[in-house]
């Protein structure tokens, strides 16, 4: 029983690790290197294994992070199983969608500079043939459902509570000698977020793969972070421009626009035009109204005021081109949430193009920001940063909501870990040195388990829980 480290080791994104048992190989993961433009050109790498060798493939969830590489794997020839959640299965084909077309796009783009340079053409990474291609071989199940992967694995999916139909993964081996429990907790939730259920607790494993995208820092409480939002949109000079939310589509657009119609009154929302820019996250929003059974006890109990959950009476969809290029007509007085969260891509940079050299304006950032994003540039107070080939000087008031985020932090990942009987093997993977660093002292001080970091191409003996 081995498991090899192929990704988000030693870092937040590429999330990837091939289980060896008996003659069969699991993928577990599969996911994208986001980040800086040279992290993201090891995508196009060819995977560290002979792809004719996997036997499945499992998924946490639906984060291009954790799945983006999936129709490049198929492109190259996988033919089996992909396991996943029934609403990760839904989001996945958006998803690959999207990327797919924005692969196409750049590939049209950086070939038209190339063509000048007679330089060779490239192929996108995939395109939405692949996208589509890699749906017909997603296998969809529900949680707490024993899911045979291959001879001497067993799945089953818990509530991780991070995006709709996100999983903490139990794999059940037995290679015909030794059993043993492997659990990766994928991208476990912050509890107490709005919409869905807390992450589900397990007590038994040998080995567990735990995230620590936020192990050196405490949220927010959830009332703070409803005070710091009231508090802005309070604020009568916010009124005075616009306001900017770079936004994940799936999960934290959403959450977004429950906040706002669940304190309407309260904010003063009816003073805004509200725009949700992202044809992304208008599909996500259909497909969280499709899976409202997984919704928390709380958001479930809401009465309807006739706009369902995600519904405001100045809410508009700006589903085109057209009409986000119409949204540069504002200069103030409206709310625009677009993707892409981390301001590297999508409509967003449009809009900081067109508001972020203004004083009067103000940009929420709402989620993480990776090392090398624009969004992180914006974070740590960037001066001037570079939008389509222009330098334009920041002006606008930066705002970090840290406690709106999808992930634990590190009292949610200690209090989660702390529920495992025994003293099961913990690995940390899914976060940058520091924040991995920081959280192993807390760990070891705090809980007295076996802390570990994953290093990147190392490979786990499961049965000694030793490195080889």
């Amino acid at each position: 029983m081995l498991l090899q480290f192929l990704g988000a080791a030693r870092t937040v994104t590429g999330s990837m690790y091939l289980l060896s048992i008996n003659k069969y190989k699991v993928l577990v993961e599969c996911g994208l290197r986001q980040g800086n433009p040279q992290e993201e050109q090891e995508n196009f790498a060819d995977f560290p294994f002979a792809v004719s060798a996997i036997d499945a493939v499992v998924l946490s969830h639906a984060h291009l992070d954790h799945s983006g590489r999936i129709p490049l794997l198929i492109k190259r020839g996988y033919t089996g199983p992909i396991h996943a959640h029934h609403a990760t299965r839904d989001l996945c084909d958006i998803l690959f969608q999207d990327a797919g077309y924005i692969n196409e796009k750049e590939a049209i783009w950086e070939n038209k500079k190339r063509q000048r340079k007679n330089l060779p053409l490239l192929s996108p990474l995939y395109d939405r043939q692949d996208a589509q291609r890699a749906m017909t071989q997603f296998r969809s199940h529900p949680y707490q459902q024993n899911i045979p992967v291959v001879p001497g694995v067993t799945a089953r999916f818990h509530d991780a509570g991070h995006i709709l139909g996100s999983c903490i993964v139990e794999l059940r081996l037995d290679d015909g000698a030794d059993s043993r429990c492997l659990v990766f907790s994928g991208d476990l939730g912050h509890s107490g977020a709005p919409i869905l259920r807390d992450p589900s607790k397990l007590q038994q494993a040998d080995v567990v793969l735990m995230e620590s995208t936020y192990g050196d820092r405490l949220h927010r409480s959830w009332d703070q972070t409803w005070d710091e939002l009231r508090d802005i949109f309070l604020d009568s000079d916010i009124h005075k421009g616009n306001v900017l939310i770079p936004s994940f589509a799936i999960g934290r657009a959403q959450e977004v626009m429950y906040a706002f119609a669940r304190h309407f009154d309260q904010w003063q929302m009816n003073k805004w035009r509200i725009f949700v820019d992202s044809p992304l996250a208008i599909q996500a929003t259909e497909i969280y109204r499709k899976y409202a059974h997984l919704y928390d006890r709380e958001t479930r109990a809401l009465p309807d005021n006739g706009n369902g959950l995600f519904g405001l009476p100045n809410l508009h969809y700006a589903a085109s081109a057209e009409q986000s290029m119409a949204l540069n007509r504002f200069a103030s007085g409206a709310i625009i949430i677009a993707g892409s969260g981390m301001c590297d891509g999508g409509r967003i940079k449009h809009h900081l193009k067109h508001n972020i050299w203004r004083r009067d304006c103000h940009v929420l950032i709402v989620g993480f920001q990776a090392q090398g994003t624009l969004g992180r540039r914006l974070v740590d107070g960037a001066r001037h940063v570079r939008l389509w080939g222009e330098t334009m000087q920041v002006n606008a008031t930066i705002h970090t909501i840290g406690g709106f985020s999808a992930h634990a932090d590190q009292l949610g990942l200690k209090n989660w870990l702390s529920e495992f009987k025994g003293n099961p093997l913990t690995v940390l993977v899914h976060g940058e040195p520091v924040a991995m660093d920081t959280l192993q002292g807390e760990l070891r001080r705090a809980l007295s388990l076996d802390i570990v970091q994953a290093e990147p191409d190392r490979t786990l003996d499961i049965l000694r829980r030793t490195f080889i």
